[in-house]
């Protein structure tokens, strides 16, 4: 396949990535007004879901195709994406006051679910069926803990039918899908050309990719000054691409990987997170320095990646 056509397929599967997100993002959001889920709710479920969608496909399409690097890359480069990148130029162009206790649980789910995906690698030298099964368990819980936790709202009146939202999520679905066998198909022609690992090309350029639905959410919540949606909606996507996207991932197909390389990736995952919840949970906001860390943090990443 010549360059430019490989190039082309790939940025096809990108757009197909973001707009099936996108339109699956919408229909959960309709579905979760119409039956009167509370915001919190949403954004730390609904939102983070469907626009964690692409990683999740992403993922799982190259465990079950053989490419491992792929799967286990796109999900912590996505963190390493959403936090360093996303969250630190959000913070940088508006900083963000939130209430600690919101975002605490987040956290702390998160750094248990990093800890636990830290000690299999260490112990098994990769995600095995067992702990695939756990994460998912944990993806499971903390979704309960939210539903019960987050209260309700009144039912909203909203337009539409909800046949039509769901047929719209359905081919947001099937969107997200065959965009992310692009990206997977093509995304192992760059690593071929750039003679780098698969694992390199996922945490960096394909985890950008899949993280464009939280970089579209961080726009648009920044141009409607609503700075602390998405910053839930990075924590909660953080999350899950750990608990759902390596779990589902690891449980098609477990998932070996390179300890040495897989440790220097999980010490940046830490570090971008400490960086971004530490000062907010002690001083209830972020601030552009916060911005200024992470974005030089994500830079150094992706240099010491290619070099």
């Amino acid at each position: 396949m010549e360059v430019a056509t490989c190039i082309a397929f790939f940025l096809l599967g990108l757009a197909m990535l973001v707009k099936g997100g996108d339109i699956f993002v919408d229909g959960s959001l309709w579905i979760a007004r119409k039956f009167g889920i509370s915001e919190l709710v949403i954004g730390a479920t609904v939102v983070s879901i469907g626009t964690t969608l692409p990683e999740l496909t992403v993922s799982a399409t190259a465990a079950v195709t053989g490419h491992a690097g792929i799967a286990y890359g796109n999900a912590i480069g996505s963190v390493i994406c959403n936090t360093a990148l996303i969250a630190g130029l959000s913070l940088l162009i508006r900083p963000v006051a939130v209430s600690r206790r919101s975002i605490a649980n987040n956290v702390i789910f998160f750094f248990a679910a990093a800890v636990l995906y830290t000690l299999s690698a260490v112990i098994f030298g990769g995600i095995p069926r067992m702990v695939g099964a756990l994460l998912l368990t944990f993806f499971v819980f903390y979704c309960v803990w939210t539903l019960e936790h987050g209260g309700e709202s009144r039912v909203q009146r909203v337009e539409g039918s909800m046949a039509k939202e769901v047929v719209l999520m359905i081919l947001g679905a099937a969107a997200v899908y065959l965009g992310s066998r692009l990206v997977v198909e093509n995304a192992e022609q760059f690593a071929i050309w750039m003679k780098v690992p698969e694992e390199v090309v996922a945490l960096t350029m394909v985890a950008l990719g899949t993280s464009l639905p939280e970089l579209a959410t961080a726009v648009i919540a920044l141009k409607k000054k609503h700075g602390a949606l998405s910053l839930g909606n990075i924590l909660g996507a953080n999350l899950f691409n750990l608990v759902l996207v390596s779990g589902l991932a690891s449980l098609m197909v477990p998932t070996p990987v390179d300890l040495p390389s897989v440790m220097s990736d999980l010490v940046v995952m830490f570090f971008v997170m400490l960086v971004l919840t530490l000062p907010i949970l002690v001083r209830g906001r972020g601030s552009r320095i916060q911005g200024l860390v992470l974005l030089a943090a994500y830079g150094l990443y992706a240099f010491a990646l290619y070099h």
